[in-house]
């Protein structure tokens, strides 16, 4: 797949594939673009972002939710932090509908979901790259879901059903500020987070530089 590249003049800095089950990270400086391409479909990504400056002001999902007017995030949706401040901006998507509510998996809570889990977790995951950056677990948060769909009926149950992406669906991310992203390619088989069959993902890192 070629992309036409959303930053003119920009260049790409890293063109990679994360693997089923894996974790990821970059800083970003202001203005680059980070493209997330759901390769196979239907894979759930979480997502975490951090001011590169100060990671104390990181997402906030209650934020995000207030200032968009929306529990699910799509084209020019912005990702806000605890300051209330603009993290990421969505510039291009199309799959819409990503979750914020439902967090991320974790060994401990599929075992009380499911009675069983599958080896690691997003929060696993989470708690291994960030420590890469000097961060850990108490910098995890509730956390986005690219590529995720969970549906909220009016009694407020939810539940997660199969994810709207197709292959090769993607969105791109706008940094506001300078960044750090880290994800967590999501593990997932014991339900529909990820097709119940994990599948890599491609990241393309775009400079505005």
């Amino acid at each position: 797949m070629n992309f036409e590249n959303p930053i003119e003049g920009g260049r790409v800095l890293e063109d990679t594939i994360v693997p089923e089950c894996e974790p990821w990270s970059v800083k970003l400086n202001k203005g680059d673009v980070l493209r997330l391409v759901d390769l196979e479909g239907q894979q759930a990504v979480d997502f975490l972002c951090y001011s590169a400056d100060d990671p104390a002001d990181r997402y906030n999902a209650a934020n995000t939710i207030k200032l968009n007017g929306n529990i699910y995030l799509g084209q020019d949706a912005a990702l806000w932090s605890v300051r209330a401040r603009k993290l990421m901006t969505i510039i291009d998507d199309t799959c819409g509908y990503h979750d914020t509510i439902y967090g991320c998996c974790s060994v401990e809570v599929d075992d009380v979901r499911f009675g069983k889990n599958n080896g690691k977790g997003c929060q696993g995951n989470f708690e291994a790259e960030l420590a890469k950056h000097g961060l850990g677990q108490k910098d995890i948060v509730a956390n986005v879901n690219f590529f995720m769909r969970v549906p909220v009926e009016e009694s407020g149950a939810l539940s997660i059903v199969p994810g709207l992406s197709k292959p090769g669906d993607y969105l791109s991310l706008r940094a506001e500020q300078n960044i750090l992203a880290v994800l967590s390619n999501c593990p997932e088989c014991l339900n529909n987070a990820a097709g119940f069959k994990p599948t890599p993902i491609r990241v393309i890192v775009y400079s505005a530089q």
